[in-house]
């Protein structure tokens, strides 16, 4: 018997070599593209194109650059919110999840929900959602913090225990786990970018996810892993490199 609550994961085929993989992309990309030489602009061109694509995701019609220049629709003004605070929250998401879940909600829904619905779940079935989640993030696993991540991710989004703004959420947690566990500290990969990209693969996996089937789970872990690659991809280093 294991303690490990995503030890299963690694024991299904393709899952383990694609992560390690993906993980061997990032490193590559981060080393050989400048990584001592990254400004915070850079960091912050990552989090801004991560805001759009998020935001798109969700249903924004706004472009990339009228998100730069600040006047795109409400959905991407909530993801920029998002974005301007997120990486202050990397402590916190390894000390307190559930507090740092709530202000990621917060800042997403702020003008959408009354106050008294910022950051707190729909339910109490999403209350119960929610400290499982909390208990993942704080468990002690095997599990490459990229998988970690990406099965955080799809249980945001397919629980919906927040009353708006899901998705957001969802792709901001995955973008902080990178962060707080040493994948990405300066936040360079844009994975937001590569599920627009792979964007009805993204959407049908997180389908077969909510399904509740572990051939739905092993498929989301195989194409978080191609997400994963494809945000590195589209990181403004590999941009400025070329």
């Amino acid at each position: 018997m294991t303690d490990d609550p995503l030890a299963w994961l690694l024991g299904l085929e393709g899952v383990p070599s694609a992560y390690a993989a993906a993980r061997d992309g990032i490193d590559v990309m981060l080393r050989d593209r400048g990584l001592r030489r990254t400004s915070p602009e850079t960091t912050a061109e990552s989090l801004l194109r991560g805001a759009h694509a998020s935001a798109v995701l969700e249903g924004s019609a706004s472009s990339l650059p009228e998100v730069r220049e600040g006047s795109g629709d409400a959905i991407a003004q909530d993801a920029l919110r998002v974005s301007a605070e997120l990486l202050s929250l990397a402590p916190l998401l390894d000390r307190s999840p559930l507090q740092a879940l709530a202000r990621i909600h917060a800042l997403a829904a702020a003008g959408s929900l009354p106050d008294e619905r910022l950051g707190r779940p729909r339910d109490d079935a999403a209350a119960e959602r929610l400290q499982g989640l909390a208990g993942l993030l704080t468990a002690s696993t095997s599990a490459p913090a990229l998988l970690v991540a990406a099965v955080v991710h799809a249980d945001l989004v397919t629980s919906a225990p927040f009353g708006s703004h899901n998705g957001i959420v969802a792709r901001a947690v995955e973008r902080l786990v990178l962060v707080a566990r040493g994948v990405d500290e300066k936040s360079l990969v844009v994975p937001e970018a590569g599920h627009l990209a792979l964007r009805p693969a993204y959407e049908s996996n997180l389908r077969g996810y909510a399904s509740g089937g572990a051939a739905g789970v092993h498929a989301w872990a195989l194409y978080g892993a191609e997400a994963f690659s494809a945000g590195a991809e589209a990181s403004p280093l590999r941009r400025e490199a070329d």
